[in-house]
């Protein structure tokens, strides 16, 4: 969730709290979310949608990323595994402007060098990104966090006289089905499960139309039949979006895997199908184990 999206979300939530029963500052609907920076298309000619080359970045004197080359085609779900440490949070940490390297190249598309970008801007260039522990507005329904995540004016005049029009109707109905919430759209975000809360988030980054999701641990606590739904929400997505998966779950890996990247000590250890990264002598030593 980017940091403009949690400051509108908080205000929206101690509006709740200030407003009458069934009332919100908008008239009974929830003010929208805007994305000020206009989007372009991503140049994706050169068949890469994200592309990172020997990207290097020490923090006290420790190599946390060390040379890292690898990138991802347009609406391929890559997968990437690794142990813990291995550099996978701090590579997401680079693409999303979050952390700088202290070296190397990454481009979104042919054109857009990230590096010379801050995250917020990140985030309006079309890179989404999800972290392991949901960030949802507990306090708003499920409809209103998909409606906060619309790109929309954020002005004041334009936040109270707000309304969806009928493309944005039917975009956030299309997101519920997709992450399967249409039938609790006027539930509180707060009654949700933990599965169904990772499903909301993702919504919220559906409503953004990006072009590059970001996933880190989205299975993480979830029962066995929300990740097998997980599971296939991701498939959907994939061709529509580019994404890339971080996870340890290897039988979520195993379902929605084309190809796998094994991180190592901040570089690309291993690449290729599940069953060539899992029969690499060097994945097993340090990850898969005998």
């Amino acid at each position: 969730m980017t940091p403009d999206l949690m400051e509108e979300g908080a205000r929206r939530a101690a509006a709740h709290e200030a407003a009458a029963p069934g009332k919100t500052e908008s008239g009974g609907r929830a003010a929208g979310f805007a994305h000020p920076l206009t989007r372009g298309e991503v140049d994706v000619s050169h068949g890469r949608i994200l592309y990172l080359e020997d990207v290097n970045v020490s923090f006290d004197g420790f190599r946390a990323i060390n040379g890292l080359s690898l990138d991802i085609a347009p609406g391929e779900l890559r997968c990437v595994i690794g142990p813990n440490g291995a550099g996978k949070t701090t590579m997401m940490d680079i693409i999303t402007g979050k952390t700088r390297p202290d070296s190397g190249t990454v481009f979104f598309g042919s054109t857009i060098d990230l590096l010379r970008y801050k995250e917020p801007q990140i985030a309006q260039l079309g890179i989404g990104r999800k972290f392991q522990k949901p960030t949802v507005f507990e306090q708003l329904t499920v409809f209103e966090n998909l409606e906060l995540a619309l790109k929309t004016d954020k002005g004041v005049r334009s936040s109270v006289f707000f309304r969806l029009d009928s493309e944005q109707s039917d975009r956030l109905a299309s997101v519920l089905r997709t992450i399967h919430l249409a039938e609790h759209v006027d539930r509180l975000a707060g009654t949700l499960s933990h599965g169904q809360k990772q499903w909301l988030e993702i919504g919220m980054l559906l409503m953004q139309d990006p072009k590059l999701l970001l996933l880190d641990e989205p299975v993480a606590g979830m029962t066995d039949e929300e990740t097998a739904r997980t599971a296939e929400l991701f498939l959907s997505l994939k061709g529509q979006h580019s994404l890339m998966v971080v996870e340890h779950d290897m039988g979520f890996i195993k379902t929605i895997s084309e190809k796998v990247t094994v991180l190592h000590e901040g570089s690309v250890l291993a690449e290729g199908s599940l069953e060539q990264v899992q029969n690499d002598e060097r994945v097993i030593e340090v990850y898969l184990g005998r």
